[in-house]
């Protein structure tokens, strides 16, 4: 068996300023994780044992996304 040195792919970022604006976590991103809890328990993924922590989870979840939306209804009517 010969031994192959692989090359590196043109894929990795390079740039480590855009590495981390890909990770940036957004409002948009916590309600789409709302939503797959959602349809996830719908479709029974979670076991008996797991849904207190779901549940929690999907509460604060919740109730973040209310206070930022609630936050942005109020810049507006003061802008």
């Amino acid at each position: 068996m010969t031994d192959t040195v692989q090359e590196p792919t043109q894929e990795q970022p390079t740039n480590t300023a855009q590495q981390d604006q890909n990770n940036d976590l957004t409002i948009n991103d916590l309600a789409a994780m709302k939503n797959i809890i959602d349809i996830a328990s719908t479709r029974g993924a979670f076991k008996p044992n797991e849904m207190v922590a779901v549940g929690t989870i999907y509460n604060k979840l919740s109730a973040f996304l209310d206070q930022v939306q609630k936050q942005a209804e109020a810049q507006k009517a003061q802008g």
